[in-house]
């Protein structure tokens, strides 16, 4: 997971309409990222894509990984098992879009657990002699909606904001190679006003309006 760039181009609508899954990382239902999560499924649906949203907290997806899929981690041909209706669902998308605060400078650990356990060989990267190549070749639009405690120049001085990283360069590698990836973040949410929870809810709204 190497390489990429942090500003991609402003993304032209799809000709068609994609199948989104949109993962959602947080466990209280009346959350302004509860909110941020509706929002995004229902901009998705009046642009006619189809939606799969997936509520890992509701749907008590399993977020440990075991000793047998460690062991199998390798073995395409194994390690698939324990989350095969995870792997089917994310083959299908044509687009993903992660909705989830940031924490302690990570995702959440069921969001961590989801992206260790179903990112796997042969899912969202293949290896070979050492070499990684992109798996999720039909995931063609990315979005990366989250709110973090602390501002920005916090964030970014202290640890130099990882997780838009991981997300932008490692995360954005594994997909087409022309695949569009917006990173829409709200910093400073310890002391959050309604003026700007209202402003981010718009700014979601018009880019997800391009797709």
């Amino acid at each position: 997971m190497i390489g990429g760039h942090d500003a991609p181009r402003r993304p032209k609508a799809p000709d068609t309409p994609l199948h989104v899954l949109v993962l959602w990382a947080h466990p209280l239902e009346d959350s302004f990222n509860a909110r941020l999560c509706r929002t995004v499924v229902e901009c998705l649906e009046q642009r006619g894509h189809t939606v799969d949203c997936h509520d890992l907290y509701r749907e008590r997806f399993q977020a440990v990984m075991t000793a047998e899929e460690r062991l199998a981690y390798h073995d395409p041909d194994r390690n698939q098992a324990a989350v095969a209706s995870e792997v089917a669902r994310l083959r299908r998308a044509e687009g993903l879009v992660m909705v989830y605060p940031t924490w302690n400078f990570g995702v959440p650990a069921i969001l961590k657990g989801y992206l260790e356990r179903v990112l796997i060989p042969g899912v969202a990267f293949h290896l070979t002699d050492g070499s990684t190549r992109a798996g999720l070749t039909h995931v063609r639009r990315l979005a990366f909606i989250t709110t973090y405690g602390a501002t920005r120049s916090v964030v970014k001085g202290l640890v130099g904001d990882p997780v838009r990283k991981v997300m932008l360069r490692g995360l954005r590698r594994l997909c087409a190679r022309d695949a569009d990836a917006r990173w829409l973040a709200l910093y400073d949410m310890n002391r959050p006003t309604a003026q700007r929870c209202e402003r981010f809810v718009r700014r979601v709204e018009s880019v997800l309006a391009t797709w």
